[in-house]
């Protein structure tokens, strides 16, 4: 019997065990579904008429092309853990490998850790050449335009869906089939900067990457590196609304001189998260993800 609770709206894809060919894959049906969800919102506004065409992309592009850009990954994988169930044993992309620290104890953890990771890693864009300014538009689009819209797109689908992809197929996969945790750990977390398409984004996601792919490695929760990305994505999307920081590019402008302070208080909490969660027990080396059976197993 598959493992049921906790998002088991996930659990078809347990026996999806991805290997380098098959990110490769996933990869490329990604680019697949932005194309069919670019097509999508192109029908949409010409429906709307020529006089609301440019008010309807510009509030609604994010909301109906990204969710239908995972479409024909999450589909191709359903289709492959559906076929390997019959042979193979699954590993479950939600885990709860969490003693001996606990829920409550985890939960506290990865949000202040990742607020403190991002703090730290702000420097890196400012070492970066200005941002185009058609990328910094649309980017504070994202967190500047109507709160509930972007919301859903930047504070749910992104964590649900990225994480699905980042930390469920690809690094899960790689542990899976034996990789170092250390390389896993950094090629899903290059995919996941990648899959931002710009060095302004790309940099930071990387960094919060290798964290949120350790804190996976340890307790196989997907549910954790879900509520980290939304603490991140909902701080930056709070952060944009407020008047008086609207037009401060990095934590450096604002905190100024206080900022290296800062910086190096989060740097020393990463690294008691890290220790903490470095007490957590495996039972495997692939990493805290419960096997599943196959089929013939049940």
């Amino acid at each position: 019997m598959a493992r049921r609770g906790n998002f088991d709206v996930l659990g078809k894809y347990a026996w999806c065990i991805p290997s380098g060919g098959d990110i490769v894959i996933l990869a490329l049906l990604l680019v697949v579904g932005a194309l069919i969800g670019s097509g999508v919102v192109l029908i949409a506004s010409l429906c709307v008429g020529a006089e609301n065409a440019a008010a309807f992309t510009a509030q609604y592009t994010t909301l109906i092309s990204y969710p239908i850009m995972f479409i024909p990954p999450m589909m191709w994988a359903a289709g492959k853990s559906r076929r390997n169930r019959m042979e193979y044993k699954g590993l479950a992309l939600d885990n709860a490998n969490v003693a001996p620290l606990g829920w409550f104890k985890c939960v506290v953890m990865v949000m202040a850790a990742t607020l403190a990771a991002g703090l730290v890693g702000d420097f890196t864009t400012s070492v970066l050449p200005p941002m185009p300014e058609w990328l910094e538009n649309a980017l504070k689009g994202l967190t500047t335009g109507n709160f509930w819209i972007n919301f859903i797109c930047v504070s749910l689908f992104a964590p649900f869906f990225e994480e699905w992809l980042c930390r469920g197929m690809v690094e899960r996969g790689l542990l899976g089939r034996g990789m170092k945790p250390v390389w896993a750990i950094v090629i899903s977390s290059l995919f996941f900067a990648l899959i931002h398409l710009n060095p302004w984004q790309a940099i930071p996601a990387f960094l919060l990457g290798c964290l949120f792919g350790y804190v996976y490695y340890k307790t196989g929760s997907l549910k954790l590196t879900m509520l980290m990305h939304f603490t991140n994505n909902t701080f930056a999307l709070v952060i944009g609304h407020v008047e008086s920081l609207k037009d401060a590019e990095t934590w450096m402008d604002v905190l100024g001189p206080g900022y290296w302070y800062c910086a190096i208080a989060g740097l020393l909490l990463l690294v008691l998260v890290v220790k903490a969660f470095a007490k957590i027990p495996l039972e495997r080396p692939a990493g805290g993800f419960a096997v599943l059976p196959s089929a013939f197993e049940d």
